[in-house]
């Protein structure tokens, strides 16, 4: 069903929400509608919903994490206990496009309704509903939290001291992953229904959704499993460096992945004798010296400023980035010009936070607006008619067996893992996505190395990373560098939907393939540029990982000791953060030009997409420039809450306990029936007094206990627990394997090999891997012939002159080829 649509209002506004229960997930969904100008509705019992109570807290006691989740919407107070509270919030549900129902995770005292008799009747409703871990599995009932799904999804252990324990944030980061994924699920349920189908039931699950972030190491793992382990703060397999350090004022974050940035590096601090020594040619093999590397480099970094060395590595194209202190963040006006960091009301009280990170250009997101007060509606809140296109076809049989994104056509030019991830997301949804590459520089997935030996024995087709990122996609080669190859590629982007990259800022308007140009070609595209600082900003030209993006954010100088350095989360964080805000934004303006014809460029900062994860600090310091508070493996609200030694090498369990009856089944279970029977420790200010006390109390219990044993006595007595797993743990996980998670492929060169499925599902099983990743040129011919009509011969000249091709050429290929081009 088509709908008008008032785009001064926001590419949503003729949309209305109502999010039901208590979860960052739902919450952080439902948010992202109403950025883009949705009427959403947010059920609360009388009391509230309970995430107004979360930590950290502002000095008017409003909660810094709901300010993040919430403002925009308007909230509709309900008592469950009133005789018409079902009936009134089953009327609301029937008046709505959207539900998003967090129940599963945090009830809130919501009415019991029957969502399946309303979809019934309602056929344009789209259901999403969140859990922490799905309906079915060994894991489906247990108690959870954001640390302990972390711990369980790979995402703890490999961060921190070499000895441990693990150092993680306390909270925050599940709810924006899932929330992502779950508003992906529903937008893209919105355009098939604008294509004349009904509404979709979706289930997601947060354990999965955070899986998303572990799948590269996962794949790794099948190869190099016995080297991925924990290795030390900010020092992660495989690359060397990447990571924080000192300077003379300020600290810096370094990434090198490719010879040349290693080459380039050494140049920059004069250490020619390691530029020039064979052996540390690559990042795994650097690694296996980094205390050697780190004693002749480090002394280098403390003589000029973090600032004066970004300003030479961008000269030097090299992946480097002052990290930014909160404060740093804050006094920074690029961030609030771009909407970054927005200005936000909540109760007497006037914040700074994370905005959306989607910035599209013609429909771009609100800028701040108010948290509202239980029961407050937003004046931009208001009914509104659907309005049905003359003519649209039937939508009771639309969606049977077809896919949300079928009939839409993505030219994908990303490399790596963000743009891949976005475009992969497309695909697995039913989009035609066609991977464009050179034989001259394909993607970087496929391996940094150009040695002829490693080329001679097609090594770039055997990279399990390249495969789980590129599934369900078409593959082609073009070099773009060749008047020809820039042609065929905008004939090709002529007749697509969407284009997708991820080169630094001026790659494809350099080769005449920019948005203006583009657009000229095909007014209806969309086009998602996926630089590291965005096309705008004064550092537009930093390369970037997903490592440099996290260096950029102000994350890892909250997450610690009180008295320790900044601690980096991940190996490249940045990276699936991106794809998915990369997807989103995608779809967005796929709505709009659906809906008008109108294509529109999109101008996505992969740093500001990781910003989120700040929010809470971002907020607190904001207010009269409180200094943020470095948790460690604490929380601000759950006491106790921490990472604890089981038996075992290097065996650990994240822990956390949510209110007083919680706590007193984990007093009881370890032994400690005093504490359970002490009322003056019901709340968690008052364990907050005796905390150590109680750690070392776990500790002594757990220790005893090998860690699958451990969370199993904890999830008898509804204690949230999670083992801190290792990547390749996952491979064999009880609970990925019962939900079919991992699903098998096979594929020239690799063989039959597991793939992760992505965490939204419509039904019982997963949605179905329908090809594997194309091997480099694997479709020219059905491309070339089938969508532009080239002949045999017009394809056979291609070849010869290395246009296209289906070998990469090795870099002793590519100096005889420019040899033979200047004479």
């Amino acid at each position: 069903m088509a709908e008008k649509i008032d785009l001064a209002s926001g590419v949503l506004s003729h949309l209305r929400v109502v999010e039901i229960g208590s979860s960052a997930a739902t919450s952080y969904c439902a948010r992202l509608f109403a950025d883009f100008g949705a009427d959403v509705q947010k059920v609360e019992p009388p009391s509230g919903d309970p995430l107004r109570s979360s930590g950290p807290l502002t000095p008017g006691g409003q909660s810094a994490w709901f300010a993040f989740l919430n403002f925009n919407k308007s909230s509709i107070i309900i008592d469950a206990s009133d005789p018409g509270a079902i009936r009134r919030l089953t009327s609301l549900v029937e008046n709505c496009d959207i539900l998003i129902d967090g129940r599963d995770v945090g009830s809130a005292d919501c009415p019991l309704i029957d969502v399946a008799g309303i979809r019934k009747r309602c056929d344009y409703l789209t259901y999403l509903e969140a859990n922490w871990f799905g309906h079915d599995g060994p894991y489906a009932g247990f108690a959870a939290t954001d640390s302990t799904v972390r711990a369980l999804a790979g995402l703890i252990k490999l961060v921190g001291p070499a000895d441990g324990p693990p150092v993680y944030a306390p909270d925050f980061q599940t709810g924006i992953l899932s929330g992502l994924w779950g508003f992906i699920a529903a937008i893209s349920s919105v355009l098939a229904r604008m294509e004349g189908g009904t509404g979709r039931s979706w289930s997601l699950s947060i354990f999965e959704s955070s899986l998303t972030a572990s799948e590269y190491l996962m794949s790794e793992s099948v190869e190099h499993g016995d080297v991925i382990r924990r290795m030390g703060i900010n020092r992660f397999w495989p690359g060397f460096p990447l990571g924080i350090y000192e300077t003379k004022d300020g600290l810096l974050g370094v990434t090198t992945v490719t010879p040349a940035q290693w080459w380039a590096l050494c140049d920059m601090l004069g250490l020619s004798q390691l530029r020039d020594d064979p052996s540390f040619l690559l990042g795994k093999d650097r690694l296996l010296h980094a205390e050697q590397i780190e004693g002749q480099f480090m002394p280098r970094l403390r003589e000029r400023t973090a600032r004066q060395w970004f300003a030479e590595g961008l000269k030097r194209k090299i992946p480097v980035v002052p990290v930014p202190t909160i404060s740093d963040l804050l006094r920074d006006s690029e961030k609030r010009a771009r909407g970054a960091i927005v200005p936000v009301r909540i109760g007497k009280e006037k914040v700074l936070t994370a905005g959306s990170m989607q910035r599209l250009a013609l429909t771009p997101p609100r800028r701040g607006g108010s948290v509202p007060d239980p029961g407050e509606q937003q004046a931009v809140a208001s009914e509104r008619m659907r309005v049905a296109e003359v003519g649209s076809p039937p939508r009771t049989s639309i969606n049977t067996g077809r896919l949300p994104l079928q009939g839409t056509r993505v030219i994908d030019f990303s490399m790596g893992w963000a743009g891949p991830l976005c475009t992969r997301t497309l695909a697995d949804l039913g989009a035609e996505v066609i991977k464009i590459e050179a034989i001259q520089y394909p993607d970087w997935w496929r391996g940094v190395d150009r040695r002829p030996a490693y080329v001679e024995r097609q090594m770039y087709e055997k990279t399990l990373r390249f495969c789980i990122m590129n599934r369900n996609k078409r593959g082609i080669t073009l070099d773009l560098a060749h008047p020809r190859g820039r042609a065929l590629a905008k004939r090709l982007v002529a007749k697509a939907d969407v284009v997708v990259n991820n080169y630094s800022v001026d790659v494809l308007p350099r080769l005449g393939l920019g948005y203006d140009v583009l657009k000229a070609l095909n007014p209806r595209l969309v086009m998602l540029s996926m630089s590291a600082f965005g096309a705008n900003s004064i550092h537009r030209d930093c390369r970037a990982y997903g490592s440099t993006l996290e260096h950029g954010s102000g994350l890892p100088g909250v997450i610690g000791s009180s008295d320790g350095p900044p601690v980096m989360s991940h190996t490249a964080f940045g990276d699936p953060v991106g794809g998915l805000n990369g997807c989103a934004a995608v779809l967005l303006a796929m709505v709009h030009a659906r809906s008008t014809g109108q294509g529109q460029f999109i101008d996505l900062a992969q740093v500001e997409c990781m910003i989120p994860f700040a929010s809470p600090w971002i907020t607190m310091q904001s207010i009269g420039g409180i200094a943020p508070e470095k948790y460690g493996n604490r929380h601000p609200q759950f006491v106790p809450h921490g990472c604890f030694r089981c038996a075992g090498e290097d065996n650990w369990i994240a822990l956390a306990v949510t209110d007083a009856d919680m706590w007193h089944r984990l007093a009881s279970l370890i032994g400690r029936p005093d504490w359970a029977a002490d009322v003056s420790l019901n709340s968690a200010e008052a364990r907050r007094s005796i905390e150590k006390d109680i750690e070392i109390g776990i500790a002594a219990w757990t220790l005893t206990r090998d860690a699958d044993e451990a969370m199993s006595e904890l999830q008898a007595v509804e204690v949230a627990a999670g083992v801190a797993r290792l990547p390749i743990d996952l491979l064999n996980d009880r609970q990925l394997k019962s939900r079919e998670f991992l699903q098998e492929a096979e594929r020239a060169f690799i063989g039959v090999h597991s793939q992760p499925s992505m965490p939204i599902r419509e039904g019982a099983r997963p949605f179905r891997i329908r090809s594997a990743a194309p091997t480099l040129g694997e479709h020219n011919v059905e491309v070339l012939s089938g969508i532009l009509g080239l002949s045999q011969a017009d394809i056979a000249q291609l070849v010869n002159e290395n246009i296209i091709g289906t070998a990469m050429l090795s870099d002793v290929d590519l100096a005889r080829a420019k040899r033979g081009r200047s004479n």
